[in-house]
C-alpha cells in the first residue's frame, strides 16, 4: 500500500484502475542493538505472484498457513540499500485468532483486523545467522481506496500487559478533520475488551524527519521513546513505554503521515527503499 509504482500506476490508469497483484512485496526488517539493520521490500509483478486462500508466494519468498495453525514465512530476499541476503524461516503461532474487523472510517472503506494480538514467534535464519523466539503480533489492514485519499495520519501501538493480555492503541486523523480513537485490551483466549476509556493523548519526541509521535498515557505520567527503529520521511517505528491500567508497559509504536507520503518528493525517494524487480531472480 506504500508502493510508489502502484501510486504512479493509479494516476495513469484512470477509471479502469491499477492491478494490485502487479505491485506486491514482502517487507522484512531486522534490528540488532549496536549492529547493522537489514531491510527488504522488493516489489514484484503479477508474473511472480501466486495467491490462494492459505498461501501467498511473492518471488522467491512465501507465506502459508500450516496444518497446525502456524503462519510460516519462507524468506529469501536481498536487503537494500546495502545488498545482503535474508534467508530462513519465521513461524508465528497465534494464541487465538480474533474473528473481527474494525472500520477506520464512517463509509467503511478501510478496515483493520487484529488477527492475533497475542502470539509466539520462532525465528530461524541462515543469512544472517539468527535464531530466537519471543512474543509476536499479527494484524491486517485492507480497504477499497488509497489510504492517502481518506487519512492524514495515524498513531498505532501494541504493548504486552500483565495476566497474558495486551493493549492496542489506535488514533486516526482523517482528511476531513474527524478522528477515531481506539483503546482495546485483548485476552489470550481471544476476548476483546472495548470498555477501557482512552487515556489523554500524550506527545513524544518527534523524529529527525519531524514526524510527530504521540500515544496515550494516564494523567501524571509521561510516555517515552526507548529506541527509534525506523525514521523515514513519512513513517516512524519505535519502541516505547507508557502507563496504562495502573501498570508501566513497554511496546511497539508506529506513526504514519499520509500527507507526507503523497507528496511527490517522498514518492521520488521511495524506490531507494523499495526497488522493483521485473523478472524472476535465480540463485
Amino acid at each position: 500500500m506504500f508502493s510508489p509504482y502502484y501510486a504512479s500506476a493509479r494516476r495513469s490508469a484512470g477509471p479502469r484502475g491499477a492491478d494490485p497483484f502487479d505491485h506486491c512485496a514482502l517487507n522484512v526488517s531486522l534490528y540488532r542493538r549496536g549492529g547493522a539493520k537489514r531491510w527488504t521490500m522488493t516489489e514484484r509483478g503479477r508474473r511472480q505472484v501466486r495467491c490462494s486462500a492459505a498461501a501467498l508466494q511473492i518471488g522467491t519468498s512465501g507465506v502459508h498457513w500450516a496444518a497446525d495453525g502456524t503462519l510460516e514465512f519462507d524468506l529469501d530476499e536481498i536487503s537494500v540499500p546495502w545488498p545482503a541476503r535474508v534467508r530462513g524461516c519465521v513461524r508465528v503461532r497465534p494464541l487465538h485468532l480474533v474473528d473481527r474487523s474494525f472500520a477506520l472510517d464512517p463509509e467503511g472503506l478501510h478496515a483493520w483486523r487484529p488477527l492475533a494480538p497475542l502470539a509466539r514467534i520462532e525465528v530461524a535464519l541462515q543469512q544472517p545467522a539468527l535464531r530466537w523466539s519471543g512474543t509476536a503480533y499479527l494484524d491486517s489492514n485492507f480497504g477499497q481506496a488509497p489510504l492517502e485519499q481518506t487519512f492524514e495520519s495515524w498513531h498505532w501501538s501494541r504493548a504486552s500487559m500483565p495476566e497474558r493480555r495486551c493493549a492496542v492503541l489506535y488514533d486516526v486523523r482523517r482528511k476531513d478533520g474527524s478522528e477515531l480513537a481506539m483503546s482495546l485490551r485483548f485476552g489470550a483466549d481471544g476476548t476483546v475488551d472495548e470498555t477501557a476509556s482512552a487515556p489523554p493523548v500524550a506527545r513524544m519526541a518527534s523524529t529527525p524527519w519531524r514526524i510527530e509521535r504521540q500515544t496515550r498515557c494516564e494523567p501524571g505520567h509521561r510516555p517515552a521513546i526507548d529506541r527509534t527503529l525506523e525514521d523515514g520521511p513519512f513513517y516512524a517505528r519505535s519502541l516505547f513505554t507508557t502507563q496504562l491500567d495502573g501498570a508501566r508497559i513497554a511496546g511497539f509504536h508506529e506513526s504514519l503521515s499520509l500527507r507526507r507520503f503523497e507528496s511527490r518528493w517522498v514518492q521520488r525517494m521511495l524506490p531507494f527503499r523499495m526497488p522493483r524487480q521485473s523478472g524472476l531472480r535465480r540463485g
